[in-house]
């Protein structure tokens, strides 16, 4: 099973069972994904440096208003899509692997969470896995620490406050704060 097959029979059924061939294509990238996470962590690089690198990471290019601030995480990275002019701030990690969409102008800040995957609450199936897409529309803020849990999308023009836990769908222009996250205002058009 390829990477690409990978992520075609999670867009389906979004479900991976412990020490199936899926579980080892999983194992597989995350290896290949700390290889290059090492890479952009271990030392300085000019901007074009890391738009390359993050690239070769997520395997599609980022668009030249890409910015990234190291150290950052991911243990699969072949399933982020990054719109235009995305900023990531340092300490993020992102677990990608149900897949994890990112739209223009969006800036994500510091030491932010975004999770893909649940494990069974069976504990004799607790390494099957069910990976559900992160969804972030266009002009959206996350503030720092903030975590965003399987599943959620995140509509145009939203702010999630420092510290959120976001659990379910923020509609478009809302700001959301708290643990869980709920709508405290809307933002401005």
């Amino acid at each position: 099973m390829t990477v690409e097959e990978y992520i075609e029979a999670i867009e389906k059924d979004g479900k991976v069972k412990a020490d199936s061939e899926m579980h080892e294509v999983m194992h597989f990238q995350a290896l290949e994904a700390r290889k290059i996470t090492s890479a952009i962590n271990g030392e300085y690089h000019e901007v074009p440096e890391l738009r390359e690198l993050f690239s070769k990471l997520i395997g599609e290019k980022v668009d030249d208003g890409f910015r990234l601030f190291p150290p950052f995480y991911t243990d699969f990275g072949r399933n982020i899509h990054l719109g235009r002019n995305v900023f990531i701030n340092s300490g993020c990690c992102f677990q990608d692997q149900g897949g994890i969409e990112i739209g223009d102008n969006t800036l994500i800040g510091h030491q932010c969470v975004l999770a893909t995957i649940n494990h069974d609450l069976d504990p004799e199936k607790r390494g099957d896995m069910e990976m559900r897409k992160i969804v972030i529309g266009r002009n959206v803020w996350i503030g720092a620490h903030a975590t965003i849990l399987p599943g959620v999308t995140i509509g145009e023009g939203s702010v999630v406050a420092a510290g959120a836990v976001v659990t379910k769908d923020v509609p478009p222009f809302t700001v959301v704060a708290g643990v869980p996250a709920r709508a405290i205002r809307k933002t401005e058009k």
